[in-house]
């Protein structure tokens, strides 16, 4: 029998009386369905698109096919997954590990069957078709004066009428050198001074650290004359983590590397890697160790791309959202559940990397930019010290839109900070045939306004879904489903091609101009593409994308409300998210305000720009350590205008504001109600009066 998942896709199996299911979510993608026990995870995984490879025919001898169990309870599934949800290993799984390495806590999917509900993890080193991580360094000069500095000095050889220890020759030579009145040494160089001064023959190369907030400290010593030492700048989002090599003395950025954030395993979205934590408490280090996995994998991609080695970094600096910024410090982020959203520390600080197992120059020291508040975090605080709101006239609306938006608005006279509770939507989870940006993701769309006929583009393929090559090319990437990027251009063309009206609701009469329009029960759907997989627009995606949009409005009208103007002169969209949102689409399906269409811009990844700035020089440190002392933080969740701002906005592109902006560059349908026709299947019924 074909399977399919009865959660994201019309073609259920037909479920017996004594059939068990079973739902199983994949991550990192977020695809999800239910299946009936017996299933192998393999068939599983393909029913729903996600991206396994296998090449033995599931016979368990290639062993590309692994995969790990999440384990702990889930809130926002309302699943526990247990390894035990698996049936035992078969004799060819056992064989395999055998002959071959089988790390113990991985599984072969194609002999894995399902027992139970299941969180599963398709790991990063087995995913040949992985997301792509749009986190690239945005191109911005940043004059260099680093914390680091390098000094070259010889000293004299040891004279036993000058009872000094070498440590100290050192470092009161080192004083002279780069001028300084007082100098310690870190302590974890004290079993190598001597042997490295002997190493030199007496000329040595010391890296000190001097920052405002920490003492002068050498951190590094090389035999001889050392010319080049690097920096470490790192944006940890909660899908993507980039990581960004600097020379510190040049202020060149050398090698970027992105990868997926291996905490999507335990919740797509913050609020629920938030509720793991709280319902398996004991699994926080779990979380952590994660991150810092990946970050030292990043580092080994790093170095390796400019022949450099990890003892060469001697600084970095980290951002990320308050709850990725507490986990990463192996902080409980429980507190950052619920109101008043506590932060366990917000100022900015000075670590040691070795303290946090990071695999670099032992001496290393990380500095970690502050959080503004409780869901604004270090990564809002490095896209405005980037985009520099706080230093221009014009009023500037800087938005990181992810599973949590963060908003700063206004301009040198005031500056306000704000999140909204957009959810993973965005990112492709919560839509039927959602996924992340990986190849084969429908990335574009366009609906002809008289046929009614989609055209698309795919990640991985360059020509349109209707040009000449597309279906040679797709083949090597196929067409899995829709990411987020896509997801806005298709409710919006949707709704421009009068395919749903500005309530959000498909117009079912539609069905009799194209077949595309289908009943799905009570509701119905727009077909993009049937092509090994069926992606449809459903009602349902329509207003998970509904109930995003409108936070994310809702959260930057309060801001307008406060600094008391509707005018907005620029509209920067941060983020590998924001930076891939056509601006037009954005405003036509209301995920922001009217502006002047060419003042929308996507920015790239200013949080990672922020960081890479603060790396490179102290100044900017300073300057953003001020900087968040002076915005105003207004908490939306406390504010008795969020709702009406939100239920305004679920329209589109709104119910009340008019885009006078961008009707002059777009021509946006009349208001439409429904026919009675129309309501069949998919409409909602009306009241008879009288």
């Amino acid at each position: 029998m074909a399977l399919a998942p009865s959660a994201t896709r019309s073609n259920q199996p037909v479920m017996t009386a004594v059939e068990k299911q079973a739902k199983v979510v994949f991550q990192p993608s977020g695809r999800r369905g239910t299946f009936p026990v017996g299933t192998p995870l393999l068939d599983a995984a393909r029913s729903l698109g996600v991206y396994v490879e296998s090449v033995c025919g599931g016979r368990g001898i290639c062993g590309r096919c692994q995969i790990s169990v999440s384990e702990g309870a889930f809130a926002k599934e309302n699943v526990t997954s247990t390894a035990d949800n698996l049936a035992g290993a078969t004799d060819a799984e056992n064989r395999y590990a055998e002959l071959r390495s089988l790390p113990a806590d991985r599984r072969l999917s194609c002999q894995a069957k399902i027992l139970g509900d299941l969180v599963i993890d398709v790991p990063t080193d087995a995913q040949t078709n992985r997301q792509v991580v749009r986190k690239r360094a945005e191109a911005k000069a940043i004059a260099p004066k680093s914390a680091v500095s390098l000094h070259t000095v010889t000293l004299a050889e040891p004279d036993m009428h000058v009872p000094r220890g070498d440590a100290d020759r050192l470092r009161e030579a080192l004083k002279g050198a780069a001028g300084l009145t007082d100098l310690a040494m870190d302590p974890a160089l004290l079993p190598k001074v001597q042997t490295i001064l002997r190493q030199g023959k007496w000329t040595v190369t010391a890296a000190i650290y001097s920052d405002a907030q920490a003492p002068a400290t050498v951190t590094a010593l090389w035999p001889g004359e050392k010319t080049a030492v690097y920096g470490l700048a790192v944006d940890i989002g909660s899908t993507t983590i980039a990581a960004h090599l600097c020379n510190l003395q040049t202020g060149r950025t050398v090698s970027s590397q992105g990868t997926s954030n291996p905490q999507i395993r335990f919740g797509e979205d913050l609020m629920s890697r938030v509720s793991y934590v709280q319902m398996n408490p004991s699994k926080l280090p779990d979380l952590t160790k994660a991150v810092r996995d990946a970050i030292n994998a990043l580092v080994g991609k790093l170095v390796g791309d400019v022949g450099a080695a990890r003892s060469d970094i001697l600084d970095a600096t980290f951002v990320g959202n308050p709850v990725m910024h507490h986990l990463f410090l192996g902080i409980d982020p429980v507190e950052l559940g619920g109101a008043p959203f506590a932060l366990a520390a917000s100022d900015a600080m000075i670590l040691n990397a070795r303290d946090l197992d990071l695999e670099l120059n032992p001496g290393a020291r990380v500095y970690m930019l502050p959080c503004i508040a409780g869901h604004v975090g270090a990564d809002a605080a490095a896209a405005t010290l980037s985009e520099a709101p706080h230093k221009g006239e014009d009023i500037t609306l800087l938005v990181d839109v992810g599973t949590n938006a963060e908003i700063v608005l206004g301009n040198r006279n005031r500056l306000l900070a704000a999140s909204s509770p957009t959810g993973p939507a965005f990112e492709g989870a919560e839509i039927s045939s959602g996924q992340r940006a990986a190849p084969g993701a429908i990335e574009r769309i366009r609906i002809d306004k008289d046929t009614l006929e989609p055209r698309f583009k795919v990640i991985g393929v360059d020509e349109w879904s209707d040009e000449e090559g597309f279906d040679e090319k797709v083949d090597s990437v196929g067409v899995t489903g829709i990411c987020g990027s896509g997801i806005i251009e298709a409710v919006a063309e949707m709704y421009l091609a009068g395919l749903i009206t500005e309530d959000g609701v498909i117009d079912g009469s539609m069905a009799e101009r194209t077949v595309r329009i289908q009943p799905k029960g009570r509701t119905f759907s727009y077909q993009i593409a049937d092509q090994g997989v069926e992606i449809s627009i459903l009602q349902t995606d329509i207003r998970a994308i509904q109930l995003a949009k409108a936070a994310l409005y809702a959260g930057v009208k309060l801001l307008q409300d406060k600094l008391g103007t509707t005018k907005l002169d620029r509209i920067k969209l941060a983020g590998a998210f924001g930076s891939y949102i056509d601006p037009t689409y954005a405003m036509v399906l209301g995920l922001i305000p009217d502006c002047p269409v060419d003042g929308v811009s996507g920015v790239g990844n200013a949080a990672g720009t922020g960081a890479r700035m603060a790396l490179l020089n102290t100044d900017h440190r300073r300057e953003i350590e001020q900087t968040v002392r002076e915005i105003e933080k207004i908490e939306t969740a406390l504010e008795p205008k969020f709702q009406e701002h939100f239920v305004n906005a679920m329209a589109l592109p709104n119910k009340v504001d008019p885009f006078p902006n961008l009707r002059e560059a777009i021509a946006l349908p009349e208001p439409k109600e429904l026919p009675q026709s129309a309501e069949g299947a998919g409409g909602r019924r009306r009241r008879r009066r009288g």
